[in-house]
């Protein structure tokens, strides 16, 4: 029940909006007079939900505590941001009461200096919300060049990869977390670590870098389907049998990746879905649920127009 000083403390300003100026003019405080005052409806209560979806979110827990780790990926500077982040960490700090922290991952120095901030949320005044992101970027992610520590960490060494993209250190660290591939052979995650640095690549230099790489063993793209149908193409010895091994092995490998990613997420793919997915010979449609596959909720998710 609200009690009869928590509505003094508040009905105060609703009962003469032009208390606001004078209590400011009071503590000396520069909010320039108001022109105009509106009550708006004191209701939040969103009746029809806002989609509204962070990157990542995780829940870490140490011997001492737990906290949550909510990871955004920000290309560029966008002003509309820091009020989504502050609802998330608001929503998530209401909802599991344990701290919240906001990892912001960007590709550029300039987007990263934006991102650190402080970014400020309320009047230029006196802002009620600064956030203080911990940003991942070029500028403090490590630039792995040496294939032993890739091969390690593969995924600090795809993060390497995807923060230094448009750097120009991204051949060498390309190579040397292709080669880890190569060395790692047929561990699971392997093939999505692939998938997942021509993702964040985008359409930066270090995305044609990567598939220059990559062609030189397709079988990072392919399963035991497209291996076979390589071997067929060879026997032959015949260059159009070679292509259309090659392109329907990639298909194949692409499939093959949309299901292993979707598997690895815990989601439950049924037998139905994994047929379809398989059975498709459209690139253009494989590529975009490879896409999908990576935040999708539920598997209908992969096939929703």
């Amino acid at each position: 029940m609200v009690s009869s000083h928590h509505e003094a403390m508040h009905r105060i300003f609703r009962h003469d909006p032009g208390t606001f100026a004078r209590v400011f003019h009071a503590l000396d405080l520069p909010f320039p007079d108001p022109l105009e005052v509106e009550h708006l409806s004191v209701d939040l209560t969103e009746i029809e939900p806002i989609e509204r979806r962070a990157d990542t979110v995780l829940r870490i827990v140490t011997a001492e505590s737990s906290f949550l780790l909510v990871v955004e990926a920000q290309n560029k500077r966008d002003d509309t941001r820091p009020g989504a982040w502050a609802y998330y960490l608001a929503f998530l700090h209401a909802k599991y009461t344990i701290p919240v922290v906001l990892v912001v991952v960007c590709r550029n120095r300039t987007t990263a200096n934006w991102a650190q901030g402080p970014l400020s949320i309320g009047h230029a005044t006196w802002p009620c919300v600064i956030l203080h992101p911990l940003v991942l970027g070029p500028h403090n992610v490590p630039a792995i060049t040496d294939v032993q520590a890739a091969a390690t960490d593969l995924p600090l060494a795809a993060l390497s990869a995807i923060t230094h993209a448009t750097r120009p250190e991204i051949g060498a660290i390309l190579e040397a977390l292709s080669t880890a591939l190569h060395l790692v052979g047929e561990r699971d995650d392997a093939q999505i670590y692939t998938e997942l640095v021509e993702l964040g690549l985008g359409r930066t230099r270090g995305a044609q870098i990567w598939r220059n790489l990559m062609s030189i063993d397709l079988s990072f793209f392919r399963g035991e389907t497209a291996q076979r149908l390589r071997e067929e193409g060879r026997e032959k010895g015949h260059e159009e049998g070679r292509k259309e091994g090659r392109e329907e092995g990639h298909e194949q490998g692409v499939a093959d990746s949309i299901v292993r990613i979707l598997r690895r997420r815990g989601l439950d793919v049924p037998t139905s879905a994994e047929e379809k997915i398989t059975a498709c010979r459209d690139l253009a449609q494989l590529t975009d649920w490879l896409d999908r596959s990576i935040s999708a909720r539920t598997v209908d998710d992969l096939f929703a127009d």
